[in-house]
């Protein structure tokens, strides 16, 4: 059996999928790619295979993903064609190496076509472009980052207390980021799965206000949440300097990095029950319980968004 191949390395997802993985798997079976040169180097460090790859090219990609057999590709921060050209370059690449399987880091109902939120466009093409050249696949759907809302509700406890956004009493089954990670992880390890496609859920389905109650529970604060129009959630964002798209100059250290266009319309689909998918699908493939929200209020330091890593050049 070839090596595993965990992309991303040099950001918050694959960091901490690395983390896990390399309680999992063997060194010498490890194949980790990334960007980032000095991020790179502590791995190989610890005698791990790495290559510093730009995956807005093909260049070195197919020398790179040789003599792997798994490739776990975690999903550009950068939305629209930029992003369906640079895992078009992955996947090609990995074809092309021999490599037999790609775990996506994909969206919830990322096949749905009333689904209005811009990220699974990407998605959905991602997962679609991945059957065509005739790869094994799993495809891991994942619910909205805990940590997202984690860092929104302090962001709104320290101003005026109220959280506002256009979600209303739309249901998403919030999970970590670090079970994100861990699934892929396991994915990566695993060999039960083949043209699997998993929702990778927290605990429990839930509103925003039950969010945001379990915050207050938690933290003491006294937080209320107000139902807005998507046109008001934009302009909140706007005057938080958030980029309308990924395209957009983002603010270094800022509480909300991403664009206003994938968050207002994930606020819309949560709102239309468009993103409610919810199985055991990742407790099956871990053999774990989800993290819950009161355990990432418990201990908030360690369930913030953090600082955007992108290589969008």
């Amino acid at each position: 059996m070839g090596k595993l191949l965990l992309t991303g390395v040099d950001g918050n997802l694959g960091n901490q999928a690395a983390a896990y993985l390399l309680q999992i798997a063997d060194k010498d079976e490890l194949i980790f790619c990334g960007y980032n040169p000095t991020v790179l180097a502590t791995y190989a460090e610890q005698g791990i295979e790495t290559h510093e790859t730009n995956f807005n090219t093909k260049e070195g990609l197919v020398e790179a993903f040789s003599g792997a057999d798994k490739l776990a590709l975690i999903s550009m921060p950068f939305v629209g064609e930029k992003r369906q050209q640079a895992h078009r370059n992955v996947i090609d690449a990995a074809k092309e190496a021999g490599v037999q399987q790609i775990i996506y880091t994909s969206i919830v109902n990322a096949g749905d076509e009333s689904n209005p939120s811009v990220e699974k466009i990407d998605h959905i093409y991602t997962e679609k472009y991945i059957k065509s050249v005739g790869l094994d696949y799993i495809f891991l759907r994942n619910s909205q980052y805990a940590e997202a809302m984690i860092t929104n509700y302090f962001t709104f406890a320290k101003s005026d207390g109220v959280l506002k956004n256009s979600q209303g009493d739309g249901k998403m089954a919030y999970i970590s980021r670090k079970d994100c990670a861990k699934a892929v992880a396991y994915a990566l390890k695993s060999t039960d799965y083949h043209q699997a496609t998993l929702n990778i859920n927290g605990q429990e389905l839930m509103t925003i206000t039950d969010f945001v109650r379990i915050g207050n529970e938690v933290t003491g604060n006294n937080v209320t949440y107000q139902e807005i129009t998507d046109e008001e959630n934009y302009q909140i964002f706007d005057a938080m300097g958030v980029p309308r798209t990924t395209n957009g100059k983002f603010k270094k250290d800022s509480e909300a990095p991403y664009s206003s266009d994938g968050m207002v319309t994930f606020a819309q689909a949560i709102r239309l029950g468009k993103m409610d998918d919810f199985t055991d699908d990742f407790q099956q493939l871990t053999g774990q319980e989800p993290l819950t929200v009161r355990y990432m209020f418990e201990h908030n330091d360690a369930f913030q968004v953090g600082e955007r890593h992108s290589k969008d050049s």
